[in-house]
């Protein structure tokens, strides 16, 4: 089903932040907004919800962690222990100082590994995909805000105006 929506593009992203505030104040829906590069507290002045993604990286470390450690206890202590350096091979816990920086490095690894592909397919991220994005120049120096409109087009329209859109333009979305 198709909806109505008014891209209303601007040139400058302190405009931009002011009419997204006016937009919400007046209790419009604004569905998206493209950017060129990311603009700091956008998300807050739309009212998006906090995202998870911190908890997903730890979480995504403690997985390499545990990765490492049994790892490192498997190869080193139960598998093929040696005797290096004089170091005891029986017990994983008096070898742990040697074992740490592979331990901090494994936690590392698979928590930006994992957060690189949590973030493609979260985003629908993927080779080939052809780009969503309504108007090129919001790649180079443009911004653009979408807003749902429902029998209201003229009053959002000159809403938009009155927040120093440069263009407006109204189109279907799907």
């Amino acid at each position: 089903m198709a909806s109505k929506v008014i891209q209303a593009i601007y040139n400058d992203d302190d405009v931009l932040m002011t009419a997204v505030k006016k937009v919400k104040a007046a209790h419009h829906h604004i569905e998206e907004i493209y950017t060129p590069f990311p603009v700091h507290g956008l998300d807050k002045a739309m009212g998006l919800a906090p995202t998870r993604i911190a908890i997903t990286s730890f979480l995504y470390g403690l997985v390499g962690l545990s990765v490492a450690i049994t790892m490192m206890n498997f190869i080193m202590i139960e598998d093929w222990p040696q005797n290096i350096g004089g170091k005891p091979s029986f017990s994983f816990i008096e070898n742990m100082p040697a074992f740490v920086p592979i331990m901090f490095e494994m936690t590392v690894f698979f928590a930006a590994h994992l957060m690189v592909i949590t973030f493609y397919l979260r985003s629908k991220l993927w080779p080939f995909k052809k780009a969503e994005n309504p108007d090129v120049r919001t790649t180079d120096d443009h911004f653009l805000m979408e807003v749902s409109v429902s029998g209201n087009e003229d009053e959002v329209m000159s809403l938009l105006q009155e927040t120093g859109a440069v263009e407006l333009l109204v189109s279907e979305k799907h």
